[in-house]
This record gives structure tokens, sequence and C-alpha cells, in this order.
């Protein structure tokens, strides 16, 4: 390596560090540099169902939440003590580990070393990414175990301990939240491979396996408790607020918690409970017909979920009329700051993904399709349930990965760099249809106030 290629990775190395700082900050100083945030929607219920089970309450506090996140908090406060700065640090290194995961995922499908840098960056110094370290929900903890199934799936697909770990990944992925339920089984395609035989058998029954292991005492707690195994439950709920949801943008007259309460008290159990939705949402649909139903969640619910009013933005102090909860203490200075920060890498991540995917040229393999299918699967449950702007980072580290590809490719289109791992193509066409994709998705970004004529009086 000469002299200058070491002087430019230092220097690169000294950026990202530096870029990382500066997020991190601005972050720990939002959360506490006044009143310390207080903790809203579903944090409150991880937060006391943790304490319940310190206190020697149900490890399986309820139907609608799945227990791992509230295990985790309690297994760090008994340890540490009840600090919710503890759980965030914990967080913080998971989130710093799921960059890690990125890289070396993106790696694995073919990604140029750049490239995947690039991908990890972009995930790391977003702070509206970085921010759900800080809080409570099992977003953080959720997308670090669905990367290191990915990666150990990726990485050895043979490996007979390596299956076993990543179906027991999936297994305490399906605990922390219930996103994957219907998609776990997909992940069998990563065991498909193109000599004979064409299935990995043996490495494919251990993934199951340890999958059946590590849900195997929630699902036995369902079966006693109410009848069926079942790990939490609230897929028709969301699905009758998914239906019902009237503005393009949440936090704006939210009903998903408002609606709690009559939901559990329409029935003793959980199927009574789903039985009764499961009718509301069928009238709704017969009163309405399919296609207006299909058209108005057409017209919405992906205006939500790209939405660059982030949860760290909608946190921020606000006008409530626009889904601001305000319950950041920050000032006008920082507010402004972490605001442009974050549409900023909403519109280089969004833009950046829609014309790495439109210049992708390497064929896809059996691992490229799976994070297709997961991408797709996502998308479309968005299109139903109740949708709110978090529901995007579980997607967030394959947009990244696109977006770090296409800037990596530009990068050395502009100062004549070859890149011999390069997976991108930048052809006219190809940039012209980015260029069409990266609009709908920017659009979506940020139209949706505009169209709801939020805060017009």
């Amino acid at each position: 390596m000469t002299a200058a290629r070491r002087a430019q990775r230092t220097a690169a190395s000294a950026l990202v560090a530096a870029l990382t700082v500066a997020s991190q900050a601005l972050l720990w100083l939002a959360y506490y540099g006044g009143a310390a945030k207080r903790l809203i929607g579903d944090e409150e219920s991880y937060q006391a169902f943790a304490l319940a089970i310190l206190g020697g309450g149900p490890w399986m506090p309820s139907t609608i939440w799945p227990p791992l996140q509230s295990l985790f908090l309690a297994a760090i406060y008994a340890t540490f003590g009840v600090h919710v700065v503890v759980a965030q640090l914990v967080q913080t290194l998971l989130f710093v580990g799921c960059a890690c995961l990125l890289r070396g995922i993106w790696r694995d499908l073919g990604g140029s070393v750049r490239a995947a840098n690039t991908a990890a960056l972009l995930f790391l110094i977003d702070p509206a990414n970085a921010a759900y370290a800080h809080w409570l929900w099992p977003e953080v903890t959720h997308l670090f175990l669905v990367l290191l199934v990915f990666r150990l799936l990726f990485a050895g697909p043979g490996a007979r301990l390596a299956s076993a770990a990543a179906g027991a990944c999936t297994g305490l992925a399906l605990l922390a939240k219930s996103l994957l339920s219907a998609f776990w089984p997909l992940f069998l395609i990563a065991f498909v491979r193109r000599e004979r035989p064409r299935f990995r058998i043996v490495p494919a029954v251990a993934f199951v396996a340890a999958l059946g292991v590590v849900t195997a005492p929630a699902l036995w707690h369902g079966v006693r408790e109410y009848g069926r195994p079942m790990i939490a439950d609230s897929s028709i709920y969301n699905l009758w607020i998914g239906l019902t949801d009237r503005w393009r943008s949440d936090y704006v007259d939210d009903m998903g918690g408002a609606t709690l309460p009559a939901f559990l008290a329409s029935g003793d159990t959980p199927e009574q409970r789903n039985a009764i939705y499961r009718e509301k949402v069928l009238a709704f649909v017969r009163e309405r017909d399919f296609f207006s139903v299909f058209g108005d969640q057409l017209g919405r619910q992906y205006f939500r979920l790209f939405s660059a009013k982030t949860p760290l933005v909608s946190q921020l102090p606000g006008p409530a009329c626009a889904g601001h909860l305000s319950v950041y203490s920050t000032p006008e200075w920082l507010t402004r700051t972490l605001t442009g920060w974050n549409d900023a890498f909403q519109i280089l991540i969004l833009g950046g993904a829609a014309f790495g995917l439109a210049c992708w040229r390497k064929r896809p393999d059996a691992r490229l399709v799976l994070v297709g299918l997961y991408v797709a699967y996502q998308l479309a449950l968005m299109l139903l349930v109740h949708v709110k702007a978090r529901f995007l980072f579980p997607m967030m580290p394959f947009l990244c990965a696109f977006a770090g590809s296409f800037l990596a490719a530009a990068f050395a289109r502009l100062t004549a760099h070859a890149d011999r791992a390069d997976t991108l193509a930048l052809t006219p066409p190809r940039l012209a249809i980015g260029a069409a994709l990266a609009a709908l998705l920017l659009f979506l970004a940020f139209a949706g106030p505009a169209l709801d004529h939020l805060c017009a009086g």
C-alpha cells in the first residue's frame, strides 16, 4: 500500500469517526440535555413489563407484545440496576453491531469493499437510525437478530452449527417482534444450492430445530393459557387500525393506543377478540367494496412508511397538528439541526437506493432473492396493517446497501477508479429508471403533510 493510499484511508477513517461521534453527541444531548425525554406508547408498556418481571411477575405478560424486549430490559436492570441509560448503551452496541453485520452481508452478496463500507456508514450516522438505540422499542434488538440470521446463512449455508445458530436467532427475533411470523419459512431458500443435492437437508433441519427449541416455551405457554400455540397476536387489531387510519403521517389523531383498551375489552381470550375484529374488518370491506379500500390503502400507507417525519422528528418539538409529540426538550438550534440531518439522510438513502436498485446488474442468486423477498414481504404487509414510520427500520439496512453501492459506483466513475467488484451499470436507461423511482420515494417521504393539508386550519 502506498503512502498516499494509507493517508486516504486514515482521512476516511477519521471522517467516519467524526461523523459517528457528532451524530451520537447530538442525540445524547437531545435526550438528556434538557429534561430527559419521557417514554411514549409501547415504550411505557415494555418498561412496565420489565419492572413487573423484576418483581416476580409473569415472563409472558401480554398477548399483544412479544416477550423478548421486556425480558431483555429486565435482564439489564437486574444486572446494572433500573437505569434506562444502561439499556440505551447496550442497545447502542447492538446498533453498531447492526452496521458491522450489514457490511458483512453486503460483501457476501457481491458488493465491493467501498460499497459495503458506505452502506454501513450511511446506516450508522443517520440520526433517525441511531436514535432507535435510545428508545425502549424492540427495533434494534430485533434488527440485530435478523441481520445476524442473514449473515450466518450467507456466510456458512452448509455449516450445521451456523444453521442452528441462525435458527435460534430467528426464534429470538420472533420473540422480539411478530414481523417474521409468516416469513421465516422462506429462510430455507438459503439452503438451496446449484449443484446436487439441490437442498442442504441436514443444515435446514438444524435451523428449524433450533428455532423450535427457542420458541417452544412461549408456544407452550399459549397452548396452556389460550388453547393454541401462540407468542403474541395483534394482527387483526393492527389490520383494523390500518384500514381505518385517515392520515398520511403517523401521530396525527393516532388511533392505535386510543382504541387498544376497547379491543382488549371486546373478549376474554385472543381468539374471541380476533373473531370480533375480524368481523369488523369484513364488514368494513363489504361496506366500502374491495377496490375502494385497496385504493385508499395505496394512497395512504406508503406515505406513512417512507415519511421523512421519522420517529425522531415526530418526537422533537413541533406542532401537534403535524404529528409532533414534543417529548424532547431540545432548543431550537438542535431541533433544526437534527431535522435537517434527518431530511438530508432520507434524501440520500432513499434516492441512492432507488438508483442502486435500478442500476444493479449482477444476476441475483438465492441469497439476493431472499433479501428481495424479505423487503417485498414487508412492503406487502404494510399495505394492510397500521403503519408507523418506524416500520421502515427493518428494511433500512438494505436501502443503505443499495444506496452505498450506487454512491461507491458514482465515486468510482467520477474519479476514474475501476472497481472490480462493482455490481452496478450506470447506463442512461438505468439512471432514468432510477431517477423516476427516486422521485417517487421522495414524493412519498415529503408530500404527505401537504396532501393532507396538515395545520391548514
